[in-house]
């Protein structure tokens, strides 16, 4: 019987099936001592982690039995995909299966930002009635700007558009004639032009090297001071000592941060800050997604155990004969 290794805590419904026909070993804590992954990773055919697991080339290489990876999620900054590859593993993850939850949680970080809900909910229960305080400002006729127009992007832009926004997008690997960009009728901007013209910031971008700290205290200068930024992707796209300064000197008006350069990250600045909303990573998280994104890894890393193709492989390697 094929063993499994899950290395964060991930539960749901497949993840039961999964366990009538696998070998699965559920150390949800395990992601904390890389050491002893190294020391146990021998043994097990088939790996299952969130985004706290760090899979690097020598925890890759001392894998002998390795056949796949399942990401739980979308990033796979935190996978060494060239030497998954080279080794012949297979990395699988959850493409879309959460982008939902994480769309619906930007328009709700927008209306916070908003009408102040977070600082106005704090102040009323401390038995205060500040009306004039926190008068904030509509959503309706203001202009989104989506960093990153991938299906979380797209699926943010169709839901401010109900609340009569307009969008606007930087997206350097699509082009106008994009389904995306057609159906929300989007121009493709610059990411200064975008910065200059939005007055919501949002972002969907993978972490990568070109991407690494892109925004910072420059680009947050070329916003609206009205405007707000708000970034559920990755922490490392941003530079938080000039998005602090940009705060702090009022560039822009405020943020809404569910992803952080250090997760966790320790008591800042921006805890005490009143026009900054924090979440911890919450995005992609809700009951119906987590049934989703659970499904779908569990049900391709017992693909590939069983000698049948994965529905989403994120690497290519040869498989079965063919290539991926």
């Amino acid at each position: 019987m094929s063993k499994i290794l899950v290395t964060e805590n991930i539960v749901g419904k497949q993840m039961e099936i999964l366990k009538m026909s696998f070998d699965v070993r559920f150390e949800p804590e395990l992601w904390k001592s890389p050491d002893k992954l190294k020391e146990i990773i021998p043994e097990f055919e088939a790996l299952i982690i969130r985004n706290q697991t760090i899979i690097t080339s020598e925890l890759i290489a001392v894998a002998s039995k390795l056949k796949v990876i399942g990401r739980h999620g979308v990033g796979i900054d935190n996978v060494d995909l060239d030497a998954a590859s080279q080794a012949e593993v297979l990395v699988t993850y959850a493409p879309e299966q959460n982008a939902i939850s994480v769309a619906e949680l930007v328009i709700g970080l927008a209306l916070c930002l908003a009408r102040k809900i977070p600082a106005a909910d704090r102040s009323t229960r401390e038995g205060n009635w500040e009306r004039q305080r926190f008068t904030g400002t509509e959503i309706f006729n203001k202009t989104m700007g989506i960093v990153g127009l991938g299906r979380i992007g797209f699926r943010v832009g169709t839901r401010a558009q109900a609340f009569g926004m307009d969008i606007i997008a930087h997206d350097p690997y699509v082009n106008q004639d994009s389904l995306n960009v057609s159906e929300l009728r989007a121009p493709l901007l610059s990411l200064d032009d975008l910065c200059h013209q939005a007055d919501y910031v949002t972002c969907h971008l993978p972490l990568t090297d070109e991407t690494q700290k892109i925004f910072n205290y420059d680009i947050f200068c070329s916003m609206k001071p009205t405007a707000f930024f708000i970034n559920l992707s990755r922490g490392g796209i941003v530079n938080e000592e000039g998005l602090l300064h940009a705060l702090q000197s009022e560039q822009i008006a405020g943020a809404a941060l569910d992803v952080r350069q250090d997760e966790p990250p320790r008591k800042d600045i921006f805890s005490k800050m009143e026009n900054v909303i924090l979440t911890p990573h919450v995005g992609g998280i809700t009951a119906e997604s987590r049934e989703r994104v659970v499904s779908c890894v569990c049900k391709d890393v017992a693909a590939v155990l069983q000698g049948n193709m994965p529905v989403h492989a994120v690497n290519s390697i040869k498989f079965q004969g063919s290539y991926l």
